[in-house]
């Protein structure tokens, strides 16, 4: 008889939890949880990432999208022996992050062809948009798309 009791006593006790927790919900002024994004942020939305030159994580993404392009631009050009014109990394422009279910990382990547006429044997720079997915977590991270950037 005490089993019984001390179970319908545990669930009087689930009970009047849940009761109380919704009771809470319940005087929560209407938006409290939008209070939270008031300085024009939206939950999933891109924001701007500061001081991008100082950025470390920032600009290794950049450099890791220059040579993830490089990579796959090779393995395209193994099978028709012809010539494909690495890039060289040069730093990340301007950034932007979004937090969904990872971390995507919109750059604006400034790269050139290797042994250019420019300084350091690069030629004059082009910039490239390029969009990066991190999975912290899993430690993972990956090329989504490299393209030359719009000329707006």
């Amino acid at each position: 008889m005490a089993r019984v009791i001390g179970a319908s006593g545990a669930c009087t006790l689930l009970l009047v939890l849940l009761v109380a927790c919704a009771a809470s919900a319940a005087r929560t002024e209407p938006g409290a949880a939008r209070q939270l994004w008031d300085d024009g942020r939206k939950v999933g939305g891109r924001t701007e990432v500061r001081d991008v030159e100082g950025d470390r994580e920032v600009q290794e993404l950049g450099r890791y999208s220059v040579e993830e392009h490089n990579r796959r631009r090779e393995e395209g050009c193994e099978g028709s022996g012809g010539v494909c014109g690495r890039l060289e990394f040069a730093r990340v422009v301007s950034a932007q992050r979004q937090v969904v279910s990872e971390i995507k990382y919109y750059l604006r990547v400034a790269a050139a062809e290797e042994g250019g006429a420019g300084s350091n044997g690069v030629s004059d720079g082009r910039v490239f948009d390029a969009v990066v997915v991190v999975k912290p977590w899993l430690q993972s991270r990956a090329l989504v798309r490299f393209a030359p950037a719009d000329s707006k």
